[in-house]
């Protein structure tokens, strides 16, 4: 997966083992509050929240399940000790039930390929097309970015419908507009350009910048749209996927950062940072749908009830 660090996602992997915050920390040598830092930074990378409770019981959000799920970081069998909501507990049936029941139908899957932040926008939805429809099951890939990616998995026949970023229409993937999200960008509370009510292009002109690693799939679309919006900034003085590393280094002000979507809105409300006020947008990123011509009529219900 391009946007979160393999760190992160062994560390989502061995919580979900071990089943507590101490547990974890103590199978991987590292104190509790690290662990805990890297979760956090985790959530805020994909747009949600993977616990409830993390100090405490524990328990796996909906949404963390799915994307432990979709991660392939879950063995099939659950840890012993690892706590789940009592409504996800399924009772044994009694022993006359067993002898007695029909062989259940194949349920039929549909392979939903989305960006990590917008599968956090449609997750309730997701979950209610499910429970109408217990003969289908939603399997899915986080790993999607961009346009590229959707068409090779879509001709590859790996998804049924993806989401994508884009800064408009492509030509060579039909698609349809989802939404747009803004980006913005973002400095220490204290930076002189985020205390003043209007900023030019050319007053952040070689402005040095944070950024997120170069082949990460954000990282790649904000270049595209900065380049589009005529804004030239300065080059990178950190490039990192740890969330927590920007934060802090935006906060003593060594430069911006660009951001869009759930990870521009909590930057947006975070003590210490605030964003630079320029006089003119940058391009809206879009996020577009694809759906697969030979997928199953499930597959085209599923892109319509996203839509509702």
């Amino acid at each position: 997966m391009a946007t979160p660090s393999l760190r992160q996602l062994d560390i989502f992997a061995q919580m979900v083992a071990s089943g507590s915050l101490s547990h974890c920390a103590r199978e991987l040598g590292v104190t509790a509050d690290d662990v805990a830092r890297d979760l956090a930074s985790l959530e805020l990378r994909l747009g949600y929240r993977l616990f409830d409770d993390l100090a405490g019981d524990a328990r796996l959000t909906a949404a963390g399940r799915k994307t432990a799920q979709a991660m392939t970081l879950l063995s099939q069998d659950r840890p012993d000790n690892w706590q789940v909501d009592q409504a996800d507990d399924i009772a044994p049936p009694s022993p006359d039930a067993t002898l007695q029941a029909a062989p259940r139908p194949a349920r039929e899957t549909i392979v939903l390929a989305a960006p990590a932040p917008v599968f956090g926008h449609f997750q309730e939805a997701l979950a209610a097309f499910e429970a109408a429809n217990d003969d289908i099951a939603i399997t899915l890939d986080l790993t999607i970015h961009l346009a590229d990616e959707a068409a090779w998995a879509l001709h590859r026949g790996k998804a049924d419908i993806v989401y994508f970023y884009a800064l408009g229409e492509t030509d060579d993937l039909p698609s349809r507009y989802g939404w747009s999200e803004q980006i913005n960008l973002y400095a220490g509370a204290d930076h002189p350009l985020a205390r003043r009510e209007s900023v030019t292009a050319e007053d952040i002109a070689a402005m040095p910048t944070l950024a997120m690693e170069p082949r990460n799939g954000l990282r790649l679309i904000i270049d595209e749209a900065l380049m589009r919006g005529g804004v030239r900034l300065g080059d990178p003085v950190l490039e990192t996927d740890n969330l927590f590393d920007i934060v802090t280094i935006l906060r003593e002000g060594a430069g911006c950062f660009a951001a869009f979507g759930p990870l521009a809105r909590d930057l947006g409300r975070m003590t210490g940072i605030r964003r630079i006020a320029l006089e003119r947008p940058l391009p809206a990123i879009e996020v577009r749908q694809a759906v697969r011509p030979q997928s199953p009529a499930a597959a085209g219900a599923l892109a319509e009830f996203l839509f509702l």
